[in-house]
């Protein structure tokens, strides 16, 4: 094969999702020649099959619920019902405002950008549509895909993935969600917004049990009260069909049948058949091994995103990315404190959190030298307009810095920022209570309680 370039490019990224377009955008900003190559949309999972749509359809079913509750507010509104065929061109309509704005911003950088499927042929080539692009370092960047289980057929039609939920035509009447992580809770919550009989099957004794415990019970009694069905802490045993869709059966016993079967049990890594392992790249169970620089066995490769065991959140491939593309340049780069990144579940309500939870301070700190707050966002004037139940969780080591910052309730989302800043600049709860919060706001509450974590409370109980 001829190489498509009359040089060596000096970067050749196999992928265009989060990490790889973005490490192709910081790379050719700092002046390298960058080759790019995706099989299907730049963007990948996250722009068109993932963070974007999903949170489209939350979106409107959020609207759909504040059209059933409007009494409550004083306005008169009724929900004539749910027009999937229009949902989905509010939600492809944004999609494709942001991938054409994508597809600008590659075009504009010089990237040589390849439409193809791609497979790593040495250590310093990538071949794709019969040419092989040179590259004095490779990128690996192709991502994830929805996983499932063994002897669990997913037929895109009574059992199916992320991506056929993402375009199915209709309301479903009833739908089990196998998993209850942040996939099976946001799709839990938007059709439970839209008029569905959810019923959550997650073998763990706890909903998002990445987080921390107390967020997940505050989830879990938040569900309870919309009507969403869980069972927790038994795991999944068979799927069959029914007359009228799936019968799921459990270890423990239980069954539970519904119109169709989401699996929502996580994404693997997309790595076999690659090239990977013949030019020397270690693997582990599907993932690819990096140091923490991002780096692989072998010199001239790199691996970012949801390829490697890190976590599977677009800021992180573009973190990622961002490191790599600056290594390579020459740059000073410091490594991801994975536990400084900010983690949202934007399920009806939110749940978010930057650092620690507090059985991990306990374990890397020691249980006496921990200290937590709970503040309720019942004492926030903001979150009473919004009709939002909640708490804001702080997690501290004893008379030091502030290490897990966890919130529940709707738009907590939108104070992760700040909660990010609080752990990685490794603030005292002093240093942020003598900062003024804005009034009235939500982000009030996240001042709120480190007020009442430095000693002085305001707007709650001593």
């Amino acid at each position: 094969m001829a190489n498509d370039a009359s040089t060596v490019f000096d970067l050749v990224i196999l992928g265009g999702g989060s990490g790889g377009y973005a490490a192709a955008l910081r790379a050719s900003q700092l002046g390298l020649d960058v080759a790019l190559i995706e099989k299907d949309k730049v963007g990948g999972t996250c722009l068109h099959y993932g963070c974007i749509p999903t949170k489209a359809l939350l979106h409107a079913g959020e609207l759909a619920d504040q059209a059933r509750e409007g009494a409550e507010f004083g306005v008169k509104t009724t929900l004539e019902g749910i027009d999937m065929a229009g949902v989905h061109k509010y939600k492809d309509g944004v999609i494709a405002g942001l991938y054409k704005g994508l597809q600008g911003l590659i075009a504009s950088r010089k990237i040589t950008y390849v439409e193809g499927e791609g497979r790593l042929s040495s250590p310093t080539s990538v071949d794709v549509n019969g040419q092989r692009y040179e590259g004095r370092h490779i990128l690996l960047a192709t991502g994830s895909v929805p996983k499932s289980l063994p002897g669990l057929n997913i037929d895109g039609e009574r059992i199916i993935s992320s991506d056929h939920a993402l375009t199915l035509d209709r309301v479903p009447k009833s739908a089990i969600i196998l998993g209850g992580g942040v996939i099976g809770s946001e799709f839990a919550s938007a059709w439970k917004s839209f008029g569905t009989d959810v019923t959550i099957v997650e073998g763990l004794p706890h909903l998002v049990p990445l987080e921390d415990e107390n967020s997940s019970k505050l989830l879990e009694r938040a569900f309870r009260k919309r009507g969403i069905t869980f069972s927790l802490g038994s795991f999944f045993e068979k799927a069959e069909y029914t007359d009228g869709g799936v019968k799921v059966s459990l270890a423990n016993g239980k069954e539970f049948e519904a119109e169709l079967l989401l699996v929502a049990i996580g994404r693997g890594p997309v790595s076999q058949g690659l090239g990977y392992e013949e030019a020397g790249v270690e693997l582990d169970r599907g993932y690819v091994v990096v140091d923490e620089y991002c780096q692989t066995s072998v010199p001239t490769i790199s691996a970012v995103g949801d390829l490697i065991p890190t976590l599977q959140l677009a800021h992180v491939g573009f973190a990622e990315g961002i490191l790599v593309a600056e290594r390579l340049a020459g740059q000073k780069v410091v490594p991801i404190d994975y536990d400084g990144v900010p983690r949202v579940t934007y399920s009806h309500p939110e749940v978010a959190s930057v650092g620690l939870t507090e059985a991990k301070a306990k374990e890397q700190y020691g249980a006496d030298a921990v200290v937590t707050l709970k503040y309720n966002l019942g004492g926030n004037g903001r979150s009473k307009i919004l009709k939002t139940q909640g708490e804001i969780k702080l997690v501290q080591v004893r008379d030091g810095a502030v290490v897990g910052v966890h919130m529940v309730g709707d738009r907590m989302g939108e104070q992760v920022g700040e909660a990010q800043l609080i752990y990685n600049w490794e603030a005292l709860p002093a240093e942020v209570a003598q900062l003024i919060h804005a009034h009235p706001t939500q982000n009030e509450a996240l001042g709120e309680a480190h007020l009442a974590l430095a000693g002085k409370p305001l707007h709650s109980h001593d």
